[in-house]
């Protein structure tokens, strides 16, 4: 029988095709074919586990509150979160106005997203709610937008034009909330897809810079309720400007009563405030004069009918009770997506900032990008609840971690303080005038004004960083918040590719190493500067293999176990001190016979507890690394992220017994980093050297190499420096 050619060629290439298939899936190594495979690699596969860390990952009040140590975190909780609370209640009265809108919504914002990042954050020390510079910023879109212009109404009686407050107000909460919750949807979109680099671009002259001038556009925007004046409202470039020109022309008009009023809380504040800071480790919590200045404030304010005979100004009504959820308006969008994205970006930078700073302090990670989902969530939900946006404060921040706060239970207890104050007392305030509140909101300024000490130091240390820092306050005062931000940040883009275009080109051989235990070498292929000073901290984590994170709290643990075994013991051998001697008292023979008996009072159990010790602290217990060599041959430039950086390397290693040198540095380098203080007696310059040759014969010599090999040679070696 004659073959088809035509189908003898299609059985051969399902022959072949059936092969393929088999190859694909039995072939562990064949990574060109998974096409084909009707099943996935098992790289890629689901499974339990992965779905499990996935969910925990995403949702981290999973993994932290079934460990949650009753005894070790719950009172240090449960002060912490008494005081974050306290001081949650003016904060969020005060912040409410300057984002334009009535009081309650500020308690609001210190309520639901609060809730929010106790589930979805990964810090355990900041504290989310109002801040001042995000308040401004929603502050200047919802003036914009709604403007007093547009709610004038003509008085039928008398002829006059008379502000229609109450719509007014509907319309700026609408704008506030809309702008909330589009900003939550940009970082959680972002956060989603592993955006959260994206704060790297903010480098920290720039964010310094900028706060410090979003600090004046906030104390501007106070001196009205200061004074007891009414000024007109501006905004885009320049408002600023014409803000204060407004202010000036109205000074006559001012309010007697509202001045004194002003000068009385102002000088209340500073002294209680800076007796705190003075008394600061003899009081186990500072005392809440932001609290008690309202409660008297209001008091003096009811019963002296301040409002009605001195025509001061307070906050008005406050309604009981929590209002139901309502969806933004999303005709708005169009009007606000600039304002959102900027917002959102400001308040998730001063979140991770922070995270970062006290996360490192109590040694545990901060995600970046989880934190920037959390960030979305507390705005996606706060928008719904007529809440604006939301960022960690500074000096609730600092107040939580002062009084012994260690979890996110901090936040639950401070809402619920929140929650009680919006249910029954908040309508016992309005009284409370707003010249009160304008003072606490410039009190709580005093951090980002202390930022100007920044210009000396940064003329000091890195010029270009300092010429960083000033455009940015400028932008910041002279073009508004968002186009501010913006300028500075292309500015910064500037100086960086200016610097990267004045290299010292080093050309040499490239010479041949081998590994030697105990030491690693770690080299980054590019100049670290402020957009990437963070990966090249996490990469030499990675690449070294050493958990610095967790190695720190499980030496803080240590160190307070034994602690508590030494007082254990301390208190144990006392004890047996006072039965040895009773014993002794009642045979008439005394004490003097402790050399017989073994007992020799507290010298004995200092022995016993430095021997308990012994072999415990040594570096063993962590890694067998020793030596880590920072080579910076590629490096160029040092800004203040990078000696920022380095510093924080120096500093945390030594801590776990792990010797850092710095290697390859230019000149141009080692005099940016002595102009900065980079070099101390924790850092001294003896850790600099020329070659890694050299590092790695000293650390050889250093822990006690009996023969020294040569670890690499480097014959006709040729240096060319080109300037």
């Amino acid at each position: 029988m004659e073959q088809n050619p035509a189908l003898t060629v299609a059985l051969k290439e399902l022959s072949c095709l059936h092969a393929l298939f088999n190859t694909a899936e039995t072939h562990p190594y064949n990574k060109n074919v998974f096409f084909f495979s009707p099943t996935l690699p098992p790289g890629r596969r689901c499974s339990v586990p992965k779905l499990k860390r996935s969910v925990l990952s995403f949702i981290p009040i999973l993994s932290w509150l079934p460990r949650y140590s009753v005894r070790q975190d719950a009172l240090g909780d449960l002060i912490s979160g008494i005081s974050v609370g306290v001081m949650h209640l003016p904060m969020g009265l005060a912040y409410a106005l300057l984002a334009s809108v009535p009081p309650v919504f500020g308690l609001y914002t210190s309520f639901y997203p609060v809730l929010m990042y106790c589930i979805f954050g990964t810090s355990r020390h900041i504290s989310i709610g109002t801040f001042a510079v995000t308040s401004i910023m929603i502050g200047t879109t919802t003036e914009r937008l709604a403007p007093n212009s547009n709610f004038m109404t003509l008085n039928g009686t008398n002829g006059t034009h008379v502000l229609d407050v109450v719509a007014r107000d509907a319309i700026r909460v609408q704008i506030a909330a809309s702008t909330t919750f589009l900003s939550g949807i940009f970082l959680f979109l972002l956060g989603m897809i592993r955006f959260g680099f994206v704060v790297t671009f903010l480098s920290d002259p720039l964010v310094r810079g900028y706060m410090t001038g979003a600090g004046i556009q906030v104390v501007l925007s106070q001196f009205p309720s200061l004074f007891g004046i009414s000024v007109g409202r501006f905004s885009g470039p320049l408002s600023q400007v014409y803000l204060l020109i407004d202010i000036c022309r109205h000074l006559p008009e001012t309010n007697i009563a509202a001045v004194v009023v002003t000068l009385v809380a102002l000088a209340v504040l500073i002294v209680v405030k800076e007796l705190n800071i003075y008394y600061e480790k003899k009081m186990p919590v500072p005392v809440p004069i932001e609290l008690i200045t309202i409660i008297v404030a209001t008091l003096i304010s009811y019963y002296c009918n301040l409002h009605s005979l001195y025509k001061v100004a307070v906050i008005g009504q406050i309604p009981k009770g929590l209002k139901p959820p309502r969806s933004p308006d999303v005709s708005l969008w169009g009007s606000i997506v600039g304002d959102a994205f900027a917002v959102g970006i400001v308040g998730y930078a001063v979140n991770i900032s922070l995270g970062k700073i006290f996360g490192q302090k109590h040694g545990y990670n901060v995600d970046s990008n989880q934190e920037m989902v959390a960030v979305g969530l507390c705005n996606i939900v706060g928008g719904f609840f007529q809440c604006h946006v939301v960022a960690a404060s500074p000096p609730r921040t600092l107040l939580q971690d002062s009084t012994g706060g260690k979890t996110q239970v901090v936040g639950m207890i401070s809402s619920v303080l929140v929650l009680i104050f919006i249910l029954q007392l908040g309508s016992l305030f309005e009284e409370l005038p707003k010249a009160v509140l304008a003072c606490i909101v410039l009190v709580n300024l005093r951090g980002l004004f202390m930022q100007f000490k920044d210009i000396p130091e940064l003329w000091k240390s890195n010029k270009f960083d300092l010429l960083v820092w000033l455009v940015t306050l400028v932008c910041t005062i002279l073009l508004n918040l968002d186009i501010g931000l913006g300028a500075s940040i292309g500015f910064s883009m500037l100086t960086v590719i200016f610097r990267t275009q004045l290299p010292l080109f080093v050309c040499c051989f490239v010479p041949q190493a081998k590994e030697i235990p105990g030491i690693t070498i770690f080299r980054s292929s590019t100049t670290m500067y402020y957009t990437n000073a963070q990966l090249y901290l996490d990469a030499l984590q990675e690449k070294s293999g050493i958990d610095i994170g967790m190695l720190l709290m499980k030496k803080k643990k240590r160190d307070t176990e034994e602690k508590r075994k030494d007082k254990k013991e301390k208190n144990k051998a006392k004890k047996e001190a006072k039965k040895v001697n009773w014993a002794f008292e009642q045979q008439g023979t005394g004490f003097d016979r402790g050399p017989e008996t073994g007992i020799h009072g507290d010298d004995h159990m200092t022995q016993m507890s430095s021997t308990g010790r012994e072999g415990e602290v040594g570096r063993s217990s962590f890694n067998d690394t020793h030596t880590i060599i920072l080579d910076l041959s590629t490096t160029n430039f040092a800004d203040t992220a990078t000696v920022k950086t380095l510093k924080n390397i120096f500093l945390n290693y030594r801590k776990i017994d792990i010797d850092i040198y710095l290697t390859g540095c230019q000149v141009c380098v080692v005099e940016q980093l002595s102009s900065a203080d980079f070099f101390s007696e924790s850092i001294p310059k003896s850790c600099l050297f020329s070659t890694i040759h050299d590092a790695v014969l000293h650390s050889l010599r250093l822990h006690g190499a009996s023969d020294v090999p040569i670890i690499y040679e480097c014959p006709n070696f040729r240096l060319v420096l080109y300037t």
